[in-house]
């Protein structure tokens, strides 16, 4: 490790320990508030963390949340030592500031005369970290901005709620008031009929009086003949009496003298005239009789008269209370109408208001616009400016070309202060990236020039790999499907402007086998450097040896499919987007993709193996590792995501296409195998189920057997060891919840 340069200032002023115990006193703290992937490439630039270390750290399948990962990351930088400490704690001051005030208890202000030297100070340095000041100052900016935005959309949510109430109150008032007007008029119809009624009643009332009349002066006539008739009778008896006297007095005139011609004859005439006289017992009858029928008539005509009388008071009782009831619902529909309009009112001025703030918002908006696009200027400016770094830096490696080969061409010879000032690291083994191309001959591989070989071995140094490294990787967001399209067909064009891909000449004596054959999984090759002072030769004397020998053959990197890859998109109903096959056996794997989706358009295809889901940002503490679980458990998790995922996959289609040829041979139902000793005694009720008992082995071959809830397993024979019978029994969760 390299010696601190600033013993100074405070935190290198500090011991080892006290640095160390500064930061495990903060442990809880650090490990909760800290994304391990902002730190690792400061501390890469800082030379206190490699590149496995950084992959071990963020992608082991060990570390199955951040928290665990941050702690991996203090474990490994411990064994750094101070460098490893102050280096963290100079990656908190520029990502992480409020951590860094909490575990120091200083201000974390970028001042270069106090930087600690662990990496290289320089003008791009300098620049990068104003640069990284700048946009934390932005972001803050811009974080405050959106919480603004926030409240005050939360605010127009509400006052839009508001509206919605007041509207749907005033729609429930006009329904009211369109009912009431219903009912109205259905009662003024009613009030109308209820009048034609009344008037009827009333003629038939008028046509009652006339027949009373008339049954009033027919029952006096009738009166008068009955006093008559009385009369008659009175006289008929008084007649009667005579003549039953006259009789007797007649027999007894007889008796005693017999009376004389001429009275007798008198006495027959006034007979006559008194039976002339009287009425005959039939027409007495006739009279009698239509007498009865009178008074019965009468009678009649009385009671009618008074149930019309009722009917009328009845009547006229109704109708005061249709009346009454007119006046209410009159009064009624005025207010309602009254209130309408203040309604009306009311929603206008609300729908003023929500114009108004859909203004407001329409501003926010383009404010928001405007500075996402300033922002992407500022992006687009700082990677011109690292374009400008790069062809910077492209002139320098031709100033030190062009000033060794006037070395070269000077009679002196070498010094050996030129030597001891090469910026390379004794002892150490450096990784470069090598161009990935399709695999060919090694006939096709061009040998190195002089120039070429001077000019990479220049690039080689510290500084400018560094530099080149960090301006291929400033990207702030994750390259689409297009950008990545672009940058292969830029990279195929000019394969030696790719600073990913620089190639470092390897010395004859100083590579071992090992090393090799432990880096060509990585896709990289180590140049090993030569550890003692004699083999630090001048560029010049290995150039002329390259011109003059058999030229280094060099063969090409080949392209890693089976590197990870985090794609970060919004996995909006994921299952949706794709379909998955696979299990704990061979891996979970993309079989369908659904053209158009996001899925779609980040790339997504058959045969893509997904390692882990992450959806920690939409739903804390939702993170897994796909890899060795069931196609059950997979399913679930992945139907979990409804918003933004990250997903780790790496293709592998020798697995995928294995996998879909067994299960079109049906050898397999799909990617599970795993065993298990069953605890309970199941009847197989339904035809296909397995019958087990307790205590069984079975070996389980697909938990998405037939849809969710079921598995497909194989009885184990306890001698053999072999699968015999096999059906379907049902999962682990329907047992339990039962």
């Amino acid at each position: 490790m390299a010696e601190l340069r600033c013993p100074d200032s405070t935190l290198t002023a500090l011991d080892e320990e006290t640095l160390w115990d500064m930061t495990e006193s903060h442990r809880w703290e650090i490990v909760r508030s800290i994304c391990p992937s902002r730190l690792t490439p400061y501390l890469r630039q800082a030379k206190v963390l490699g590149q496995l270390d950084e992959e071990e750290v963020l992608h082991s399948p060990r570390f199955t949340n951040t928290a665990m990962r941050v702690g991996h990351l203090l474990d490994l930088l411990r064994t750094r030592g101070k460098n490893g400490a102050i280096a963290f704690l100079e990656s908190l001051k520029f990502h992480n500031p409020d951590v860094y005030t909490l575990v120091t208890g200083l201000q974390p202000d970028v001042d270069f005369s106090i930087f600690s030297g662990l990496m290289e100070t320089s003008k791009l340095t300098e620049c990068l970290a104003g640069a990284i000041g700048s946009l934390q100052e932005e972001l803050s900016q811009e974080k405050g901005q959106k919480e603004t935005l926030l409240q005050q959309c939360r605010r127009l949510q509400e006052r839009l709620g508001q509206a919605e109430a007041h509207a749907e109150g005033l729609r429930q008032l006009e329904a009211d008031h369109g009912r009431m007007k219903r009912e109205v008029s259905a009662r003024f119809h009613e009030v109308l009929k209820l009048k034609d009624e009344m008037l009827d009643l009333s003629l038939h009332y008028s046509n009652a009086l006339q027949e009373k009349e008339l049954a009033s002066t027919r029952c006096r006539g009738l009166q008068e003949e009955l006093y008559l008739m009385k009369q008659e009778l009175q006289r008929e008896r008084l007649s009667a009496s005579c003549e039953r006297e006259f009789r007797e007095r007649s027999l007894k005139m007889a008796r005693g003298l017999e009376p004389g011609a001429e009275e007798l004859s008198r006495l027959k005439e006034e007979n006559e005239k008194l039976r002339s006289l009287t009425f005959s017992l039939a027409e007495k009858d006739i009279l009698e009789q239509s007498l009865d029928e009178a008074l019965g008539s009468k009678q009649e005509l009385v009671e009618r008269i008074h149930s019309l009388r009722a009917r009328a008071v009845a009547a006229e009782r109704q109708r005061t209370q249709y009346w009454e009831e007119k006046e209410q619902t009159l009064l009624q529909f005025q207010k309602t109408k009254v209130d309408c309009e203040i309604y009306k009112e009311k929603m206008n001025a609300l729908q003023s208001q929500v114009v108004e703030l859909q203004k407001e918002r329409d501003q926010a908006y383009s404010a928001r616009d405007a500075a996402q696009t300033g922002v992407s200027q500022n992006l687009t400016e700082k990677d011109a400016l690292r374009r400008k770094v790069f062809e910077l830096t492209d002139q320098v490696c031709d100033l030190r070309q062009q000033l060794r080969r006037l070395q070269a061409e000077s009679p002196q010879g070498p010094r050996p202060e030129a030597g001891a000032k090469e910026p390379c690291r004794r002892g150490k083994q450096r990784l470069a990236r090598m161009f990935a191309i399709c695999p060919r001959d090694d006939s096709d591989c061009s040998c190195l020039s002089s120039s070429e070989a001077q000019l990479w071995s220049d690039l080689s140094t510290p500084s400018s790999c560094e530099l080149v490294d960090s301006f291929r990787s400033s990207s702030p967001v994750p390259p689409s499907q297009q950008s990545l399209h672009k940058r292969a067909t830029e990279d195929f064009r000019d394969p030696w402007a790719f600073s990913g891909f620089l190639e470092t000449l390897e010395a004859a004596g100083g590579s071992s086998p090992g090393a090799k054959a432990g880096d060509a999984d990585l896709g990289y090759e180590v140049a090993d450097l030569p550890e003692s002072e004699n083999s630090l030769q001048p560029i010049s004397r290995s150039l002329c040896l390259l011109a003059s020998s058999v030229p280094v053959r060099r063969r090409p990197a080949r392209k890693i499919l089976s590197q990870v890859t985090v794609l970060a998109f919004q996995g909006h109903a994921l299952l949706e987007q794709i379909s998955v096959i696979g299990g704990n056996l061979t891996g979970i794997f993309i079989h369908r993709v659904t053209p158009g989706s996001v899925a779609d358009e980040m790339a997504l295809r058959p045969g893509t193996q997904i390692l882990m889901v992450d959806c920690e940002a939409t739903e804390p503490f939702f993170k897994a590792t796909l890899e060795g679980m069931t196609l059950e458990q997979a399913v679930g998790h992945l139907g979990r995501v409804n918003g933004f995922c990250c997903l780790s996959v790496k293709v592998n289609m020798e697995g995928y296409k294995k996998l879909v040829q067994d299960l079109k041979a049906k050898v397999a139902t799909s990617g599970d195998s795993f065993y298990i000793r069953v605890n309970l005694a199941m009847e197989g009720r339904v035809e296909g189920e397995l019958q087990v008992r307790c205590n069984e082995i079975l070996h389980v071959t697909d938990t998405l057997f037939q849809g969710r809830g079921c598995w497909h397993a194989s009885r184990v024979s306890p001698y053999s060891m072999k699968d015999t019978e096999h059906g379907n029994i049902s999962n682990y969760s329907r047992p339990q919840g039962q």
